[in-house]
């Protein structure tokens, strides 16, 4: 690869950074929030929840519209559209403007993973291609695993706004660093159309596979939307712990991703329902060990790991359901499957914060996460069964 074609990963992985950055360093700064502006810690939860739908709703939408764009030009709009809305996150005067300018923030969030992702493929032979995506998701896993801790650290010691002022000048220096590297003609087919976008939603193998990812997210967030407060309030953490805490799942976030990685290649389906059934008994446990510090610490390391060791299986999994089910909706699989993920990003969410407020409790989230959980570990026994069927019926196939 060309020093150049690098540069231009680089820059794409520094967005990423941002991007992934701004996503979850909300969870952070959610108490702050709240009390600023006066509302109850669910209902700031909305933050988290918003972003995630701004993606889900959004994204597919912004994606079919702007499919005329050079791929250059469009990678530009997004991040300097990432850039405003979050500059007008960190200035927002009242709730109802942050919330706005969150889900603006949201939508170029597929965009750029996806059109970022078939750009670095299309900087290297075939047989690169996983690696050179992986310079560009990188960024999102260093964001877990530091970029959200240090702008949680930012926006408790120097306000919340600080926390989107942080991501928003991390985006400008992705956006005039993509200006000066990316080419300026890249071979790339454009992106399809919401009809052809529906037609991928029109397969029923690839929706339970979109289920499984919503339940693996959805289940994660009923807790993690939360995790300051629960650190916080049960555990009994201040501040500074609380930031140490978020640190460490960040570091087991890029641990579970680099097995989930080396460990789905095989048995894909049973290594999935593997990782979904340990992440689901991982939640309920924590439950119990919530209250103590050594429980706390060794929980979240298990849970931080299980969070992420499933990304990858699952986006394969997309991948191979798709070329069998819809061959000419394979990117746009893709690009749902991350919708789906943020979609139950935001149930989640909202779950936990309604759990929260009643009558169950602030410490009843990990478990009805782990409920959550449950429903795409049966959603994956079920695709695997059909799988099992596909190939009895016909033996040459493979899924």
């Amino acid at each position: 690869m060309s020093a150049s074609r690098r540069a231009a990963l680089l820059s794409m992985m520094v967005g990423a950074f941002a991007i992934g950055s701004t996503e979850y360093a909300s969870v952070g700064v959610l108490p702050e929030i709240a009390e600023d502006f006066g509302v109850s810690l669910s209902r700031a939860g909305l933050v988290v929840s918003g972003y995630a739908l701004g993606v889900s709703f959004g994204s597919p939408v912004l994606a079919a519209l702007t499919g005329g764009l050079s791929r250059r030009t469009l990678m530009l709009a997004v991040m300097a559209l990432f850039v405003v809305a979050n500059a007008a996150a960190a200035a927002s005067a009242s709730y109802e403007a942050l919330i706005v300018a969150r889900v603006i923030s949201a939508l170029p969030h597929g965009v750029f993973f996806g059109v970022g992702a078939a750009i670095a493929a299309s900087f290297v032979p075939e047989d690169r291609r996983v690696s050179a995506v992986a310079i560009v998701f990188g960024g999102l896993t260093a964001a877990v695993a530091a970029g959200a801790p240090i702008a949680t650290v930012i926006g408790q010691r120097f306000g919340w706004p600080t926390t989107y002022w942080f991501v928003a000048a991390i985006g400008l220096v992705s956006l005039i660093a993509m200006a000066a590297t990316l080419p300026r003609k890249i071979d790339v087919a454009p992106a399809g159309s919401l009809a052809e976008q529906a037609r991928a939603l029109g397969s029923g193998r690839l929706l339970i596979a979109f289920g499984m990812n919503f339940c693996a997210w959805g289940g994660a967030f009923v807790a993690f939307a939360y995790l300051p407060s629960i650190l916080a309030e049960i555990t009994g953490f201040g501040p500074g712990g609380v930031a140490w805490m978020l640190a460490l799942y960040g570091a087991s976030v890029v641990v579970g991703n680099v097995l989930g990685g080396r460990v789905s290649d095989r048995r894909l389906v049973s290594t999935l329902a593997l990782m979904l059934g340990a992440q689901a008994l991982a939640l309920l446990v924590f439950t119990f060990t919530a209250p103590s510090t050594i429980g706390a610490v060794l929980t979240l390391g298990a849970l931080g790991a299980l969070m992420f060791c499933n990304v990858p299986g699952l986006a394969l999994y997309v991948v191979r359901l798709a070329l069998r089910h819809r061959p000419g909706s394979v990117d746009l699989a893709s690009t749902l499957n991350v919708s789906a993920a943020n979609a139950g990003i935001a149930v989640g969410a909202i779950i936990g914060g309604l759990v929260a407020d009643s009558a169950l409790g602030l410490g009843a989230t990990p478990w009805v996460g782990a409920l959550m959980v449950a429903v795409g570990l049966l959603l994956t026994v079920w695709s695997g069964w059909l799988d099992r069927r596909d190939e009895a019926s016909c033996p040459g196939g493979r899924s």
